[in-house]
């Protein structure tokens, strides 16, 4: 069982900063894969970041995103962090954290890029709103 809770989001207007955590625990999140979905109203959740908590740095990143979002983790506080820069409109969503705690070979995030149906835990959700 792995638990997992967001903290960080709120209203900020664009072009603005934020940043998302998300305190894991249980077992197997050592070497886990950890990731950050965003779902907007009338819109399907997709997989913004997800990173590899075994080390290696290997990090995946959807093309929306890509050098505007960091993801990265704090081993000691068994927590992922997501840094989210110039903040657009249109990165109004909840934003969930997710975990699945196979992320090597066959299920690296590589081979099995994040999706909703491959990741079996997930937090409550944090809500960023990014007005114009």
């Amino acid at each position: 069982q792995v638990d997992l809770v967001e903290s960080g989001g709120g209203s900020v207007q664009a072009g603005g900063s934020l940043r998302l955590s998300c305190a894991a625990s249980g077992r197997g999140i050592s070497s886990a894969c950890m990731g950050w979905f965003r779902q907007a109203p009338g819109k399907e959740r997709e997989g913004v970041a997800a990173i590899y908590t075994g080390g290696g740095g290997s990090a995946y990143y959807a093309d929306s995103v890509k050098g505007r979002f960091t993801i990265s983790q704090d081993h000691s506080k068994n927590t992922v962090y997501l840094q989210i820069h110039s903040l657009k409109p249109e990165d109004s969503a909840m934003y969930y954290c997710a975990a699945r705690t196979y992320c090597t070979g066959r299920y690296s995030l590589t081979s099995l890029p994040p999706r909703v149906g491959n990741f079996g835990y997930w937090g409550q959700g944090t809500q960023v709103t990014v007005s114009s």
